[in-house]
């Protein structure tokens, strides 16, 4: 297995290419994260109360907000780090160079959360040679999806074990509350789709989050879970929620406004009346020039619907017989102690964005199912 504690380990890493499914049961493609870098999560508390309340659209802002504010950080730097979106939050693995920049950026946002939805974000890092030290496993695999898609992969309960104990040591008094505003940048948030329905009108959308047991072998696990998925929903361009058909960007001043205070922190006139006017004039764009048809193409191709962070996480499309199909696999192994799994069904999905340059496929999109669906199908599993 190969190891480094380069400062660019990441972007350093050999790209794999080929049938997921494949590639998590061969564990020797699989490289150690170094010691000398960090887990950092970003986890909304309540989400569960919350998403109850109505507020799913607002975590869904909040949780993209963690990911693109690290990431800039990061591309600031020249540095190429793993994310992974999880509907009420997200981790990433960042080396120590960025933890205090990131800490502050993280902080602020935090800040603004609290004042602009009243919501609690549990923020936190933890070193990975902690993680080591209790002999926890934390690998990482880089796959390329497709010509413009690449995911980190990573087996190992690593990352669960880091949320876990960031959230347990959360305190917002070991947060400064002095505003820094400068370190937060969240350049690039772009969150005006509308709810998106299936491709197909007989079709419903499934947030689902699969854990190996303990005392299994996740890599051998996940592959068949991974393999099931492929044989009865089919590969993950066929199964994925979004299509360009499906896409109508929404500029009510709701969704702009919860935008604009994620995005800024605070009321600004001219970013909304600006706003409202780019959406309105996209709608035109989009639809009608081949830059901007070219643009919705690549908006699919680039849409994130499968996250492996010791934990399977997908959002996919069929039809409820291929949902019952799915579930009572999933149901056998789980009764045979191989796993345990959440799941959800939603009639739309939701979709953020983060694009730096949609000229040159700079663009990253993020989709969890209508009404909270990661944050329902993980409550789900919570109970389990």
């Amino acid at each position: 297995m190969a190891n480094t504690s380069s400062l660019h380990f990441y972007s350093s890493l050999d790209l794999h290419s080929g049938s997921i499914s494949d590639l998590v049961a061969n564990k020797a493609l699989f490289s150690k994260i170094p010691e000398d870098w960090y887990a950092l999560a970003a986890d909304i508390k309540n989400s569960t109360e919350a998403v109850r309340t109505g507020k799913h659209d607002q975590i869904n802002l909040v949780a993209t907000g963690t990911v693109i504010a690290i990431l800039n950080l990061a591309y600031s730097k020249n540095i190429t780090i793993p994310f992974f979106f999880g509907g009420d939050g997200a981790t990433m693995l960042i080396p120590n160079e960025l933890l205090q920049s990131a800490m502050a950026a993280l902080n602020q946002h935090r800040i603004n959360t609290k004042e602009n939805f009243g919501l609690e974000l549990k923020i936190g890092a933890l070193p990975i040679k902690d993680i080591y030290s209790k002999g926890i496993s934390l690998e990482l695999l880089k796959v390329k999806i497709s010509e413009i898609l690449t995911i980190p992969v990573v087996l190992g309960e690593g990352l669960q074990y880091a949320e876990n104990k960031i959230k347990a040591r959360y305190s917002s008094s070991d947060n400064v509350d002095n505003k820094i505003p400068d370190l937060l940048d969240l350049e690039g948030m772009e969150c005006k789709w509308d709810k998106i329905s299936p491709p197909n009108s007989n079709q419903e959308v499934v947030s689902l989050i699969v854990t190996a047991s303990k005392n299994t072998d996740p890599s051998e696990v996940f592959s068949k879970v991974l393999h099931s998925i492929d044989t009865i929903y089919g590969s993950l361009d066929r199964r994925k929620p979004i299509s360009v058909k499906r896409l109508n960007l929404k500029a009510s001043l709701r969704k702009l406004n919860e935008e604009m205070r994620t995005k800024l922190g605070k009321y600004d006139l001219f970013y909304l009346i600006k706003n409202w006017y780019t959406t309105v004039i996209g709608k035109y764009y989009w639809s009608n020039t081949l830059a901007g048809k070219t643009y919705l193409q690549k908006l699919v191709e680039l849409t994130d619907t499968l996250t492996i962070d010791g934990r399977i996480n997908t959002v996919i499309t069929g039809t409820p017989q291929q949902r019952k199909s799915l579930a009572s696999y999933l149901d056998n192994l789980e009764e045979k102690g191989k796993i345990k799994y959440g799941l959800h069904v939603s009639e739309q999905s939701v979709m953020s964005c983060y694009v730096r340059d949609f000229k040159i496929d700079d663009h990253i999109h993020f989709v969890d199912g209508a009404g909270g669906g990661y944050t329902k199908a993980a409550n789900q599993l919570k109970n389990k």
